[in-house]
């Protein structure tokens, strides 16, 4: 896949990106057209037009024509996966820098051997921001039901009073506001730790680690807030009628988790390739525990949140997973299960061993489950609120794939752009000799 040059550091390692691996990403990029135009072309021809009725019908009864502004079912299934899958890699992205934050202030060395596969993760942040930010502009009406004209006044026939309570902060001027402080939050400190980490190569010293820490603590305190908030607008706010107060962490684990999960499978990938000589089994023993742990963890918040909506059915709250539970003929009830099943059931049975944490074969097919599990996540989170019974998903796994294959693409230029291993990092010998 690659080859291995040596510089005057022992342990610095440049990675080269060859041309079988560009083909590749190209190549996953070409397989996501080709499903998006394979879905395209279902859509326009009807196949399958005959189980979606009576969904289609239980949508329009929800759903009055006085109500929508939105497009097509194709151009909305579109949009609705660009913004999904361009959630899914924004967070993961984003992950790669609160990884690296949490490692500076937990002062923890043995991390340091796959920092700058964190610090790649990143550089997806502005990319899709910027997507974000075109989706929302061009497709809000098909996303979120509260943008529709009319929604928030009184006297207009789309009139919502549950809506307009809600005005206040669901506006599009205070929207898009927050959305440009998340992504700005975001990009700056990606940026600003990545370049301590270039500079603290280059010149030594101590004086850009604890200048990393002091950013990397602000970062966290405004990654807390910001990323809370962010679950509420683009993610809550879909289902504008109904809420969780522990949606922001719910989100946030799944994010966390694929993050682990990337970066996991990343330095796995580069060990098997030849490169991080000092990688070793404790360091995929310590990621495999924060997969182990994380997945735990998301399922507490998942399993809390369902279990005290259930408990009170209250029909406000109870709706959503009514939605995904039965609701539109059933169409989500088996990804409803499948969820559990490939996000807890699976990562818990096979990472429970020490010996399993610490099998790289293992450790790859359980982050890769784990991917595309939380990916499927965000998918139940937005297609019953969206989409309702119109959802498919030759057009959403094409559009995914087509990001993966950008995304593999930017992140492998970053991750080429410095040695893989940070050689003046003043943890950087007990990151070596790390053992567990």
């Amino acid at each position: 896949m690659a080859t291995l040059t040596h510089h005057e550091s022992a342990t610095a390692e440049q990675l080269v990106v060859t041309d079988g691996a560009r083909k590749t990403f190209i190549a996953i990029i070409v397989t996501g057209v080709v499903l998006l135009i394979i879905g395209i072309l279902a859509q326009v021809m009807g196949w399958g037009a005959a189980e979606h009725s009576e969904a289609a019908g239980h949508a329009a009864a929800a759903h009055s024509a006085a109500h929508e502004e939105g497009s097509s079912v194709l151009v909305k299934r579109v949009l609705v996966s660009l913004w999904h899958s361009n959630l899914f890699f924004l967070g993961v992205s984003t992950v790669g820098t609160v990884f690296m934050a949490i490692n500076y202030v937990a002062y923890a060395g043995w991390s340091v051997m796959v920092k700058r596969i964190s610090e790649a993760l990143s550089a997806w942040v502005i990319p899709g921001g910027v997507i974000m930010l075109i989706v929302f502009l061009v497709g809000r009406h098909d996303i979120f039901h509260w943008t529709h004209e009319g929604i928030m006044d009184k006297g207009s026939p789309n009139y919502d009073a549950i809506i307009a309570g809600k005005s206040g902060f669901l506006n599009l001027p205070f929207y898009l506001i927050r959305t440009i402080i998340y992504i700005g939050i975001w990009a700056y400190f990606s940026w600003k730790l990545r370049r301590l980490s270039l500079q603290e190569d280059l010149n030594g010293g101590t004086v850009w680690f604890h200048k990393s820490i002091n950013a990397s603590a602000l970062f966290l305190v405004l990654y807390a807030v910001t990323s809370s908030m962010s679950a509420w607008d683009w993610v809550m706010s879909v289902d504008t009628h109904w809420f969780s107060t522990m949606f922001g962490w719910y989100v946030f684990a799944s994010w966390w988790v694929s993050g682990i999960a990337a970066i996991a499978l990343t330095a796995i990938f580069l060990k098997q390739a030849g490169y991080l000589r000092a990688l070793n089994a404790s360091h995929i023993h310590d990621l495999g525990k924060l997969m182990f742990g994380f997945s735990i963890f998301w399922t507490y918040v998942w399993f809390s949140q369902f279990m005290l909506i259930w408990y009170a059915n209250l029909p406000e709250e109870a709706v959503y997973f009514n939605q995904r539970l039965g609701g539109f003929e059933g169409r989500y009830t088996f990804l409803f299960f499948f969820n559990i099943a490939i996000n807890f059931v699976f990562p818990f049975l096979g990472l429970m061993t020490r010996d399993a944490k610490r099998q790289m074969i293992i450790m790859k097919i359980v982050a890769i489950a784990i991917l595309c599990g939380h990916w499927s996540d965000f998918y139940l989170m937005l297609m019953p609120g969206t989409l309702r019974g119109d959802n498919g998903f030759l057009i959403e796994i094409g559009i995914a794939a087509i990001f993966l294959g950008a995304f593999l693409i930017l992140f492998t230029r970053r991750l080429a752009s410095a040695s893989l291993v940070p050689v003046n990092h003043p943890f950087l010998d007990e990151s070596i000799h790390h053992t567990t």
